[in-house]
């Protein structure tokens, strides 16, 4: 990640070559003095190493190196933005306003509720610890802006610490400070632009479960779109991104809203399918059922009655066969033929004895087999995505 660090950067050092204090023979002196040209006294060569292009350019008063820089510019309009002051007992202060472009590495597991820690490094790059040591000014050595956070358009800083980091190298020990801060993501952004608009699309794809199955064109188009469309924002999710080899936070959400579009496509698909079977059936039923009424009615006739009912695939006609045996069952009495066979003299292939289903074995013979897959998905799809939002959300939380 780059980012823009605009920084007032100030520097202290004594040198008692500037002191003038003495000078005017105990007479009263100014506390400080202030040029404007760094060149009218001794300052160390500092300079930024821009990292992109290996080039360096020099742009303030003490050798440093910004080891994580790659472009850097000093403010000039209307004058140069640079301070000298020079205290009567020889302290200097160098100040400038400079503008830097910076690497961060990041790591984005938990995007787009994550942490980043970037640092910036200053490094003295030709004098050693025998020549210059850098320290933090105490007690403040960052100041930050008060609107900083107001500024920034998806983090926050949530805190800022200093730190050490002198280096060794063939050449010597060089003296090094850090400063530390985190970055915390801000996440209504993206509640309002990922997570709301995605979970919406879930719910829509759901509303082809109350749609007639007949109503073949409207459940495949609205199965289509919400799946073009949450594919859609899946990849503008990820052009915003760096390519990484793990997988984020996003892509688990992102992955698992399309499984469950995707499902209630496929859903329609075996809908579908079971009502087209479904048809088949009835339609041998109601030939079959036509060629046996012209036969005599017997118990041979319901031998052979039975045995279609078991040959015709009797889960999806257990509605059709119950209405039409309840229908039957004060008409076989008075049959058109002399040899009559009473309706409890038939042993009840489905096994209804007064008193010994439930509700639910009730409820599934009066309902419609294509049906019923409706009926359960309009339970079980929300319930697993409610599952699911619990479990990932507290996954979230923990990491």
């Amino acid at each position: 990640m780059e980012y823009n660090l605009q920084i007032t950067f100030r520097q202290y050092w004594h040198d008692p070559r500037l002191e003038y204090s003495s000078m005017f023979g105990g007479k009263e002196v100014p506390d400080f003095l202030i040029i404007t040209e760094r060149d009218s006294i001794w300052t160390p060569d500092t300079f930024f190493l821009v990292s992109s292009t290996f080039s360096q350019l020099i742009l303030c008063c003490t050798k440093l190196l910004f080891q994580n820089e790659k472009r850097a510019h000093r403010h000039e309009i209307d004058k140069l933005n640079l301070m000298i002051r020079i205290h009567a007992n020889g302290s200097v202060m160098y100040s400038e306003r400079i503008s830097l472009t910076l690497s961060c590495p990041m790591y984005i597991q938990n995007y787009p509720m994550d942490e980043q820690v970037c640092s910036l490094d200053l490094a003295s790059y030709a004098f050693t610890t025998d020549d210059i040591v850098y320290r933090w000014y105490v007690p403040n050595p960052i100041q930050f802006h008060p609107m900083l956070n107001t500024s920034l358009p998806c983090f926050t800083v949530d805190q800022a610490y200093t730190d050490m980091c002198t280096s060794i190298t063939t050449t010597g020990e060089y003296s090094c400070i850090r400063m530390v801060f985190h970055l915390k993501r801000l996440f209504s952004y993206y509640m309002a632009q990922i997570y709301i608009p995605s979970s919406l699309l879930v719910v829509v794809s759901w509303v082809s479960f109350w749609l007639d199955r007949t109503a073949v064109p409207a459940r495949v188009t609205l199965g289509v779109t919400t799946l073009l469309t949450m594919t859609t924002q899946a990849a503008s999710i990820n052009n915003s991104l760096p390519a990484v080899s793990y997988v984020k936070a996003v892509d688990v959400w992102i992955g698992v809203c399309l499984a469950f579009i995707f499902a209630a496509v496929l859903e329609f698909a075996w809908v579908s399918y079971r009502g087209s079977l479904q048809s088949e059936c009835e339609a041998r039923f109601i030939l079959e059922r036509q060629a046996l009424q012209k036969r005599p009615l017997g118990k041979e006739w319901c031998v052979q009655y039975f045995d279609l009912i078991l040959n015709l695939h009797i889960n999806l006609l257990l509605p059709l066969i119950a209405i039409y045996l309840q229908s039957k069952k004060d008409s076989w009495g008075t049959a058109r033929h002399d040899e009559t066979v009473p309706f409890g003299d038939i042993d009840d292939p489905l096994g209804s004895k007064p008193g010994l289903l439930t509700f639910w074995q009730k409820w599934k013979l009066n309902a419609d087999p294509p049906k019923m897959i409706d009926l359960k998905s309009r339970v079980i799809f929300p319930l697993l995505f409610l599952m699911f939002n619990i479990v990932y959300w507290i996954w979230c939380a923990v990491r």
